[in-house]
């Protein structure tokens, strides 16, 4: 009997097998997991017509009793192990000892039953088990995928959400149009930008790429425009502008809303008149260029503030692509979670290096503030600090002293129930005020005045808490890598 294809997950509802030579046992069975479970059922009473089952029928979870006349369940479950390693079987028994159960067990099965059992009990134990074998078989479908997939435009991803805004650049990428990128943290609003870049026919003169906070107001506007010699004190030269040195390439102005007023209003011209004037020149300089803008801030808010200009904003916003956030594209997750391990294991030599499915699915189920950069920067740690050849939950929660903020709120109590009442709050505080400097760091990428501004604290005040639990922004920047 030769393997079964490695089919990627089953679409429809999930397939289970039980198998027992006593009929009342097999109709209960049925009549229960069929309605409890949301899945389609067959049924064989033998290890024989299991096996038949098998050769027309791919099951999810085989549920299976251990003793039959012909083929007896810890027989079957090895015959199974070697078709599809990615069915869980469940083996039950009247007759059972703890050596049979231990057998069973490392013989690959996923749990072990005792009759009579409790229905409901075993309805639980066959839902996990249809959850597990999705799992084992995304992960096996993502990881042939991985292969040979070629990602859209420096992009990992297939959901609609991700396929939408991928459309939009292809369509825009070839015109001169200003493009408003908009977006949160980590969503991967530069790598659009580049892609932008790289699909126009400017595409041959390097992008140019301006980091606006990074900048105080004085040098940002002689950083844009350029200067001549003599313009101010210190300027013993003349120096060419990022705009000039854009002409005929794609400028980025990456957060566009922390940009001063005054610049604001020389930004304007250049959009209207597309031309630029140096500090101390009388004469303008005519430019081609074309301008992309991002920000993860709402410019509309900004403007009612007076903060942004509404000239400006209309003057930028003449197409807007929207990055969707993780949350908005979760069936994402599993693909770029092996994405960012094959990528890390390879960059610190780890290649026998895999992720258990438990550890899939556990990422799936987070908020993701810092999104696609979050996940990418926990990747990483796992991969650099987890201890086995497989990353599970444990490496994503980190150790206990380092209170990263995964556990969740009830077991880190437990872990506390012991202590007097003041040390016990003490340390909730610790680890809440960790796990949330972390994450915000994780956001900003380690731009401690974004961090401030997002949560609302003066920088000083940030910096003092930071200070307080050990925690340093530069571990929280890194070098520019795709999403």
């Amino acid at each position: 009997m030769k393997k079964l294809d490695p089919a990627p997950a089953a679409h429809g509802k999930q397939l289970v097998l039980i198998v027992d030579d006593e009929p009342d046992m097999l109709h209960m069975l049925k009549l229960v997991v069929a309605r409890q479970c949301d899945c389609e059922v067959i049924l064989a009473s033998s290890g024989r017509m299991a096996l038949k089952e098998l050769e027309s029928n791919r099951p999810d979870v085989v549920v299976t009793d251990i003793k039959m006349p012909d083929l007896d369940g810890l027989q079957l479950l090895k015959k199974i192990n070697s078709l599809d390693s990615t069915i869980s079987v469940i083996i039950m028994t009247g007759y059972g000892t703890i050596e049979m159960a231990v057998q069973a067990l490392k013989d690959g099965a996923y749990d072990f039953l005792q009759k009579p059992f409790d229905k409901d009990h075993i309805v639980r134990v066959i839902r996990y088990c249809l959850e597990r074998t999705r799992l084992l078989r995304d992960n096996r479908h993502l990881q042939e995928k991985l292969d040979d997939l070629e990602p859209p435009r420096g992009f990992v991803g297939q959901s609609p959400a991700l396929r939408r805004t991928l459309d939009l650049i292809a369509k825009i990428a070839d015109t001169d149009a200003t493009v408003l990128i908009r977006g949160e943290s980590g969503t991967g609003k530069e790598l659009a930008a580049r892609a932008l870049h790289d699909l126009s026919r400017r595409r041959a003169r390097r992008m140019v790429t301006v980091n606006c906070p990074a900048l105080p107001e004085q040098i940002l506007e002689s950083e844009l425009f350029g200067y001549s010699k003599g313009a101010f004190t210190g300027a013993s030269q003349d120096k060419q502008g990022l705009f000039l040195a854009a002409d005929q390439s794609t400028i980025l102005l990456d957060e566009i809303a922390d940009i001063p007023v005054t610049v604001q209003t020389k930004l304007l011209r250049v959009l209207q008149e597309k031309e630029i004037q140096p500090l101390g020149q009388n004469r303008t300089i005519k430019v081609d260029v074309r301008v992309v803008a991002s920000t993860n801030q709402d410019l509309e808010e900004r403007i009612q503030a007076g903060a942004f200009r509404a000239d400006l904003f209309y003057r930028l916003n003449v197409v807007t692509v929207k990055m969707p956030g993780l949350r908005e594209m979760r069936e994402d997750i599993p693909l770029l979670a092996h994405h960012f391990l094959e990528r890390y294991k390879r960059q610190h030599q780890r290649p026998g290096l895999k992720m258990d499915p438990e550890a899939v699915q556990f990422l799936c189920r987070q908020e993701w503030p810092g999104n696609v950069r979050e996940l990418q920067h926990l990747i990483k740690r796992a991969v650099l600090l987890a201890p086995r050849d497989t990353v599970t939950v444990a490496d994503f929660r980190g150790t206990d002293d380092q209170a990263d903020g995964w556990c969740c709120p009830e077991e880190q109590i437990l872990k506390l129930a012991e202590l007097p009442y003041n040390e016990a709050k003490t340390e909730v505080v610790k680890q809440f005020s960790v796990a949330y400097l972390r994450q915000l760091l994780a956001a900003s990428q380690g731009n401690v005045t974004a961090a401030a501004r997002q949560c609302g604290l003066e920088r000083q005040a940030l910096q003092r808490l930071m200070r307080r639990y050990g925690i340093t922004s530069t571990a929280f920047r890194e070098e520019k890598e795709g999403a």
